[in-house]
């Protein structure tokens, strides 16, 4: 019986001990891991929903252009003089200066 009890005590000691290390490593993949990309993806969507006629930016795809029209989920783009496409909101990377030209 005490052997027993040594041996339960002991093990209780060290399943508490990898308990707090299981927490840890939740909380550390949450603080570097989980967390900085919820703050990307809701930047993103507040980029997204800031496009505005007129506007330059830059598609996923590296397509340079000017905002034409600004529809719910897609984008009208002007690449050249009458040249237009239409891209979803989510294929547009980035906005670029209004100094650069086409």
């Amino acid at each position: 019986m005490n052997v027993l009890n040594v041996l339960l005590q002991a093990g209780g000691g060290g399943a508490m001990s990898s308990i707090i290390m299981l927490v840890a490593i939740i909380v550390i993949f949450y603080f570097f891991m989980i967390r900085p990309q919820q703050k990307r993806q809701k930047e993103e969507k507040k980029f997204r929903e800031a496009l505005a006629k007129g506007q330059r930016i830059v598609t996923i795809g590296g397509v340079h252009g000017k905002i034409a029209d600004v529809r719910e989920t897609t984008v009208l783009i002007e690449v050249a003089n009458d040249v237009k496409i239409e891209v979803e909101k989510t294929a547009i990377a980035m906005s670029v200066a209004t100094d650069q030209k086409n």
